[in-house]
C-alpha cells in the first residue's frame, strides 16, 4: 500500500532544509537505508535515507525547494499503484498555512506584505487591521517586489489613470517606460499588478518626457536597476538568528594585545624545514601560524581555567575539556568545526586536524556533533590581510579570540628600533562568565606562551 514519505529532522537544529538533490527518480526501487536525497540544513548537508522499501512512485517536491520537517516529500509503495488521491492529500498538506508564513519572518510587516499582495492577486479579502500595514517598511516592500496597498489603505494620488495601481507598479512602469493608462488591470476593481505590465511593450528609446512627468516622476531622475534577489540559505538564516541571538542576549566587552612574534616566526620555519624532511603521507605539508595559535590557546586554558567557561542560568559552567572551536569559511557562511582535546594533541596532530575539518566544511561533508559543544572559538582573519577586529561569541561560549595577520612594524625592543613581526588578537568576553580580570590573566599567558613557542609546542 502506497504511502507518504516525509522530511525527518536530519540535525538537531533543524526546522527546515533545502533538498538539493534527488538520488533516485520516479519508479525506482528503493531499499531501507537506500540514499533518497541529500538535504541541505542549517549546518551542513546531510543524507536522506529511506526508511522503507519499494518503488518511488512519485516526487512530491523539486530539487531545490525549501522543505519543513514533516512535509510531504514522496510516495512509496508497490510498482504501478494509482497515487493520484494520496498525491492531492499530500499537496493540501505540504500548503503552508498563513500562521506558518508569519513564523518564518524574522523582520516586522514582511508577512504582512506578502499577505497584502497575495491577497490583491487573489482577490481575498484582507483582514488584517490598517494600523499594521502602516507600520510595514516601505524599502522591504519593494526589495520583496511586494505590492503594499490594500483597497482601505488611504491612498493620496491626484493621477486618474494610474492610481489604479501601487506605488511600487508606477515605479516599475517608468522603469519600463510603459503607459499606465493604456494597461487594462486583472486585480480587484482593475487594479493594476506586476504582471498585467508583462504584456507591454515598452517603446523604442527612453520614455517621453510627457508619460515621465505624467506619472509622477521628477524629470531628469536616475532610473534605477533593481537589487539582484539571493534567497537566504539555511546556514545564513542560522547564522543571522544565532548572531543576533548573542549581540542581543550576551554582555560582550573586549581586551586587545598586540604581541611580538619573532620568536613564533624563527620556531615556525624551523618545524616547517624539519617536517619537510621527515612528513609521511597523511602528515600535514606545513604548520601554520594559527595551528601554533591553537596550541597555545589550548595551554592558556588550561593554566586560567575561568576563562575556559560557559553561562547557565543557575551556575556558571567550568569545563575540563578543551575544545577548540575553528571559525572556517565556507560560501554561504560561516561554520565551527571543534578540535577536540587540543590540549592533549601536538601542534602536527592538530594541523593534521583542522585541515581535514576544513576541507570537509567546504565540502559540506561535517556531521552536526562535529560542530557543537566546542568550550571556546578562534576566528582567524590575517590570512585575509585583516590587521585587527572583535568576533561575535557563539553562544554557549564565554569567550572567542579574534586573530589579525602577523605585520612588520618599527619596535623598539632593548632601547633600540628595530622591523619586528607584530599579531593583534582581541578577546571578547561575555561579562557574565569572564570579567576583565580573567580576561587579561588568559591574554597574559597566551602572549608569554607566543613568546616562547617551544614550551607551547611540547606542553
Amino acid at each position: 500500500m502506497a504511502k507518504i514519505t516525509t522530511m525527518p529532522k536530519l540535525s538537531p537544529t533543524m526546522e527546515e532544509g533545502v533538498l538539493s538533490v534527488w538520488h533516485k527518480k520516479e519508479g525506482d526501487t528503493v531499499e531501507v537505508d537506500d540514499l533518497l536525497a541529500e538535504v541541505e540544513t542549517d549546518k551542513a548537508t546531510m543524507e536522506f535515507r529511506a526508511f522503507d522499501k519499494g518503488t518511488l512512485l512519485k516526487q512530491l517536491v523539486t530539487a531545490g525547494a525549501t522543505v519543513r520537517i514533516g512535509q510531504p516529500v514522496a510516495i512509496m509503495g508497490a510498482a504501478g499503484e494509482d497515487v493520484s488521491a494520496l498525491a492531492k492529500a499530500a499537496g493540501s498538506q505540504a500548503a503552508p498555512s498563513p500562521s506558518a508564513i508569519g513564523r518564518d519572518e524574522t523582520l516586522p510587516g514582511v508577512a504582512l506584505s506578502r499577505a497584502g499582495a497575495a491577497a490583491e492577486s487573489t482577490d481575498a479579502p484582507i483582514t488584517a487591521p490598517p494600523q499594521a500595514i502602516r507600520h510595514a517598511p516601505n524599502a522591504l516592500d519593494v526589495l520583496m517586489r511586494t505590492e503594499l496597498e490594500p483597497e482601505w489603505a488611504p491612498v493620496a494620488d491626484t493621477h486618474r489613470g494610474p492610481s489604479r495601481a501601487s506605488p511600487y507598479v508606477r515605479k516599475l512602469a517608468r522603469e519600463r517606460g510603459v503607459d499606465l493608462e493604456a494597461v487594462a488591470g486583472t486585480g480587484k476593481h482593475g487594479r493594476i499588478l506586476p504582471r498585467d505590465l508583462e504584456a507591454q511593450k515598452a517603446p523604442a528609446g527612453p520614455p517621453s518626457t510627457e508619460l515621465t512627468a505624467r506619472q509622477g516622476a521628477p524629470l531628469g531622475a536616475p532610473t534605477l536597476s533593481p537589487p539582484e534577489v539571493r534567497p537566504l540559505s539555511m546556514m545564513r538564516k542560522t547564522i543571522a538568528r544565532r548572531l543576533t541571538e548573542s549581540k542581543q542576549s550576551v554582555p560582550h566587552f573586549y581586551l586587545t594585545i598586540d604581541v611580538d612574534v619573532d620568536a613564533l616566526m624563527l620556531f615556525r620555519e624551523s618545524l616547517n624545514i624539519d617536517l619537510a624532511k621527515s612528513a609521511g603521507p597523511d602528515e600535514p605539508a606545513k604548520i601554520s601560524v594559527n595551528d601554533l595559535i591553537i596550541k597555545a590557546v589550548a595551554i592558556a586554558l588550561k593554566r586560567v581555567p575561568a576563562c575556559n567557561s560557559s553561562f547557565s542560568a543557575d551556575a556558571l559552567l567550568q569545563h575540563t575539556r578543551v575544545d577548540i572551536s575553528i571559525a572556517v569559511a565556507v560560501p554561504d557562511g560561516l561554520v565551527t568545526p571543534v578540535v577536540r582535546d587540543a590540549d592533549k594533541k601536538s601542534v602536527v596532530a592538530i594541523a593534521r586536524e583542522v585541515r581535514e575539518l576544513a576541507g570537509r566544511a567546504r565540502a559540506k561533508k561535517l556531521t552536526p556533533e562535529e560542530m557543537q559543544n566546542g568550550t571556546f572559538s578562534i576566528s582567524n582573519l590575517g590570512m585575509f590581510g585583516i590587521d585587527e577586529f572583535s568576533a561575535v561569541i557563539n553562544p554557549p561560549e564565554g569567550a572567542i579570540l579574534a586573530v589579525g595577520r602577523v605585520r612588520q612594524e618599527p619596535t623598539v625592543r632593548d632601547g633600540q628600533v628595530v622591523v619586528a613581526s607584530r599579531l593583534k588578537m582581541t578577546l571578547s568576553c561575555d561579562h557574565r562568565v569572564v570579567d576583565g580580570a580573567v580576561g587579561a590573566a588568559f591574554l597574559g599567558e597566551l602572549r608569554a606562551l607566543l613568546a616562547e613557542p617551544l614550551a607551547a609546542a611540547v606542553s
